[in-house]
């Protein structure tokens, strides 16, 4: 199905745009200044080349990757092209690369111009202006005498009496090309005023030209692979419930892609982010350097270190180089983010309950049930359950309940509730989520199976501390970015009981305090009704009195008086 130009939602800004077929296979890779409108003119009725109009036709989506400049945007173009080989694109189909320079770790180091450079070596680059890249190789070697690729020293560097500052020598070089190129060209304004006061004219605007190469190559917007050698950035942003991760993939010196991961989001960025990571590190191997918008906790740095198999590091850069490419990393994600909400939120939620169902091995996950319970210091023991529709929380479906059992501990609890559930049940979930344990999901599963309902539908627990899911077959599931829908039900379900059980403990406190003693369920509170014929003869009564009734105890007879004591 061809794209559709009303529904593209593209920036203003200079980076790459992507035209992708139905199975996402990259068909043409193109840079620009103002990607929305360069992409716009493909759609124009008379397009400047004959294979626009079949790229269109065939093409199901733009995606795009935006850069801090024109100059990012024409070496990113460059890099995707040789890693995808779009089937549209002939420019830059041949297998070169742009050049680099190097300084080898030989024991008296050589400056090279190279496309591939050695392992060991300093890399700056990549430059897509090839001559300027020569041309400070040559300014270099004649400023600081540096060997060339065979190991020899420019004309006039002798090799018997200039090999004592050689590393000092370098080490200048060096800080040239890291961008601190003041002192070359200061030396070299120096040397063309000398020229011009002495009429040398022709020899100052060599200088000139000099001064114009290095500034024109070491210049901030050359990405250096010296800080760019196998880093991705992760970039967030989100708005109200949902959610956007753009994790920014920079190897060999350039930016080579992006990916990006729209979510449900609620509750610290990086709960967030450290679900996504999971997910994105467990099928591909982690960078050498991950930068991150916020801390993460210890735990998730080793288990990315043991996937590499070598240290990860985790870095939350605050300034530099590494921190303008996590606030690329942000931009991306920013305007990733508004794409997806203009498309329809929807979606999202959507694509989430999608996610969790590939992520059980379920077909579908339209209607999800989750319980959860909560009781504080033998007071009140409740139950409350939550409904997900489509990914979105029904609050009408919403129930709660009040134990009516005498059990005290939770699996007792739990399943009274989730058999009280299903006998009022009109039709099954496509999953019931319960918060806890396998005991908790061997207890349930086998109430359900002595009650008739046994296999109707999938069960799952899923443990608060390790957000670990334990599933009936026997497997365990360590949550990723694809269980957010279920984590999101969990907490959505934890959140709705406590409320209950707050207000029910207030209210108890100041109508029933039968409702808050331990051991004394619904029925016995009936009974004490009946027997004693309201609440003001049994705040009356004495424990003796209380002891006659049937199935109160000395120690629960005890309790009652005492619970009117501090009423």
């Amino acid at each position: 199905m061809a794209v559709d130009p009303t529904k593209l939602d593209l920036p203003k800004s200079s980076g790459v745009y992507i035209f992708k077929a139905v199975d996402e296979e990259v068909l043409y890779v193109g840079k620009a200044t103002n990607i929305k409108q360069r992409v716009r003119s493909y759609f124009s009725p008379n397009p400047d080349r004959a294979m626009i109009p079949t790229l269109v036709s065939k093409s199901s989506d733009v995606d795009f990757i935006v850069t801090s400049g024109p100059r990012e945007a024409l070496v990113l173009e460059k890099q995707l092209i040789q890693k995808h080989k779009p089937k549209y694109n002939s420019a830059f189909k041949d297998d070169k690369s742009y050049p680099f320079i190097a300084i080898t770790d030989h024991k008296l180091p050589r400056i090279l111009y190279t496309r591939r450079p050695p392992k060991g070596s300093k890399v700056w680059g990549p430059f897509p202006d090839a001559g300027a890249a020569k041309g400070v190789i040559k300014l270099l070697r004649r400023q600081f005498g540096i060997r060339d690729n065979k190991g020899n020293l420019p004309f006039g560097y002798e090799e018997s009496n200039r090999t004592d500052d050689y590393p000092d020598r370098i080490r200048l070089a060096i800080s040239v090309l890291d961008g601190n190129a003041r002192l070359v060209i200061e030396d070299l304004q120096r040397r063309m005023d000398t020229a011009s006061e002495n009429l040398q004219f022709e020899l100052a605007a060599s200088f000139r030209d000099k001064i114009g190469i290095v500034q024109r190559t070491i210049s901030n917007q050359v990405i250096k692979s010296r800080f760019y050698t196998d880093v991705h950035a992760v970039g967030f942003a989100s708005r109200q419930d949902f959610g956007q991760a753009t994790i920014i993939q920079a190897e060999e010196g350039v930016i080579q892609g992006q990916v990006n991961y729209p979510m449900i989001h609620r509750g610290r960025i990086s709960d967030s982010v450290s679900l996504l990571l999971v997910e994105h590190y467990s099928n591909q191997k982690p960078p050498r350097i991950l930068l991150v918008p916020t801390e993460l906790d210890e735990g998730l740095g080793q288990w990315l270190t043991n996937q590499r198999g070598t240290r990860v590091e985790v870095r939350v850069p605050q300034r530099g180089r590494l921190s303008k490419l996590r606030d690329l990393a942000d931009r991306n994600a920013e305007i990733q983010l508004e794409r997806s909400l203009s498309r329809s939120s929807g979606n999202i939620e959507y694509r989430a309950a999608s996610d969790a169902a590939k992520l059980l091995g379920l077909e579908k996950l339209e209607h999800v049930v989750c319980f959860d319970m909560a009781q504080l210091l033998g007071g009140d023991r409740v139950g409350a359950s939550v409904v997900f529709r489509e990914g979105r929380p029904n609050k009408s479906e919403y129930r709660t309940y009040r134990v009516k059992n005498d059990s005290m501990d939770d699996l007792g609890m739990m399943s009274e509730v989730v058999e009280r559930w299903v006998k009022k049940l009109e039709e099954y979930p496509d999953l019931l989520i319960l918060d806890g344990g396998k005991t908790h999901l061997s207890t349930i599963s086998k109430m359900l199976g002595d009650t008739g309902h046994g296999g109707k539908f999938p069960i799952i627990a899923l443990a608060k501390r390790e957000e670990k899911v334990f599933m009936s077959d026997g497997r365990q599931l360590l949550m990723d970015r694809r269980g957010r829908m279920i984590i999101h039900a969990r907490d959505e379900a934890h959140r709705f009981v406590n409320t209950f059980h707050r207000k029910r403990r207030s209210k108890g406190a100041l109508k029933n305090p039968l409702e808050h003693v331990d051991g004394l369920g619904a029925k016995k509170i009936q009974t004490l009704l009946r027997y004693f014929g309201g609440m003001q003869q049994i705040r009356h009564a004495s424990q003796g009195e209380l002891t006659a009734i049937p199935g109160i105890g000395p120690e629960l007879a005890k309790r009652i008086v005492d619970s009117f004591s501090w009423d």
